[in-house]
């Protein structure tokens, strides 16, 4: 046991039953980790995917110095590098692959690569998976031009350069499963990179718990109404999983449990840990699964069965998004660095870190989660099964009115059966598994048992 687990335990054993779910005490490993993160090291990544000049998905692969293929391999030797730190459990590698001509947005059958980085686990039991990516392409105005400048600082050279900031700070710790790092490509001609590794990830029979996708996370401007926002950001989830099984179906219509979906309550885990740990910055849950019409990298992962959310800045500005450099009536239009807020992105990178390690160091959730119904009653009965592997200290029970958004009470137990002075005709439950420093599993929404 890690000498800070003694003195967390200690204290935990001193806490009152009933605890906001906000007040859980922190592991100081993920806050050190935290204060790893540096906006400027974010800015400078930021400035050298701008230094490709386009990383349009069709432009150049053989150019060492612009284009694609010259940001694919520069992202990969970055990996390398982290991986000298990791005692061998970080390997990088581009995998490529061949997409068809559509008709649309593939003029041609080409050639693709995601760029991944893998942290393998230390306990060969646990085969649980956790995906982190951002998107490598960029574009401008016109979708296929694939020879002007399209700087992509931040869509979506945020989002790669915060999860190439957690690939380099967690690669150096050791967790127990596998965790992916990965800069998709094609996002913008129809999430080909994405597409390819979810597929791969489902025919692998992968048990991925948690994809992140990060996409446009270092603005905080508005454009037209000009508003600044840099203490909130947008995570969208799915409602009801594409995936939905005609029993799943019948249980979530008797249960009501539309606003429960696995991606949600990973949604929701995303809030807690970011308020837990991440000053000055709140987690705005958008129940769609993207914003209106569009959509993103997670998407893919959503329809084949993956708990998958968006990370995305709260107010987009048009000015800088999918533009030619340019211009016009005085107002410079273009995706560059000048236009980012970097401690905007430093602390949404820090949320990411978080909520990741602290999923990666948990226990598995508990399994055959139940709500007794055979009587009538005023309280409620939750019972459950502790999950194979890591030991589990205790388990947290989540309590929300039916009309909240978010968790509002915490009930922290021992065993496998609690009984809990609330109406489950008022409120909405859900169970997770806690280590003795705190780190909790998803939660598990509970089934009726009589």
């Amino acid at each position: 046991m890690k000498l800070h687990s003694i003195a967390y335990l200690s204290l935990l054993l001193f806490l009152p039953v009933v605890l906001s779910a906000q007040t859980i005490l922190k592991d100081p490993e993920i806050s050190k980790m935290i204060t790893e993160v540096k906006a400027e090291n974010l800015e400078t990544t930021i400035h050298k995917l701008v230094s490709f000049g386009t990383r349009h998905t069709l432009s150049d692969t053989k150019s060492k110095t612009r284009g694609i293929g010259a940001a694919q391999q520069w992202v990969k030797s970055q990996f390398d590098k982290y991986a000298l730190e990791s005692n061998g459990r970080l390997t990088a590698t581009i995998d490529y692959f061949t997409v068809k001509a559509d008709g649309k947005r593939i003029a041609t059958d080409s050639q693709l690569g995601n760029v991944m980085a893998t942290l393998k686990g230390t306990d060969p039991t646990d085969d649980r998976v956790m995906i982190i990516s951002g998107h490598l392409d960029s574009r401008v105005s016109d979708v296929m031009n694939t020879k002007s400048d399209a700087p992509g600082a931040n869509d979506d050279g945020s989002g790669v350069a915060a999860m190439m900031e957690l690939a380099k700070i967690m690669s150096k710790k050791e967790f127990p499963f596998t965790l992916i790092f990965v800069a998709v490509t094609g996002e913008e001609q129809g999430l080909y990179g994405s597409r390819h590794l979810a597929e791969h990830a489902k025919k692998s029979k992968w048990n991925v718990i948690a994809m992140i996708n990060n996409d446009m996370i270092g603005n905080s401007l508005s454009s037209g109404t000009q508003l600044r926002d840099n203490t909130k950001v947008r995570v969208f989830s799915e409602t009801i999983p594409y995936l939905e099984t005609e029993e799943e179906a019948k249980m979530r219509k008797a249960t009501n449990r539309d606003n429960d979906s696995p991606s949600r309550l990973l949604a929701r885990y995303i809030k807690t840990t970011t308020n837990q740990y991440v000053d000055q910055l709140d987690i705005n849950l958008v129940y769609r699964n993207d914003r209106f019409l569009r959509g993103g990298d997670h998407t893919p992962f959503s329809q084949n069965g993956f708990p998958a959310i968006r990370f995305c800045e709260m107010n987009e500005n048009f000015n800088h998004q999918h533009q030619d450099v340019r211009t016009e009536n005085g107002t410079k239009y273009g995706d560059l660095p000048e236009f980012m807020d970097f401690e905007y992105l430093r602390k949404i990178t820090c949320s990411n870190l978080a909520v990741f390690s602290n999923l990666a160091w948990s226990p598995k959730a508990p399994v055959n989660v139940g709500i007794e119904v055979k009587e009538l009653s005023n309280s409620s009965t939750l019972v459950w099964e502790a999950p194979e592997g890591k030991k589990v200290y205790g388990y947290q029970i989540l309590i929300r009115e039916t009309a909240a958004s978010h968790w509002e009470k915490t009930i922290f137990v021992t065993g496998t059966k609690a009984e809990i002075p609330y109406s489950k005709d008022n409120f909405f439950f859900a169970v997770q598994s806690v280590d003795a420093l705190g780190h909790a599993s998803i939660p598990v929404f509970p089934v009726p048992i009589r």
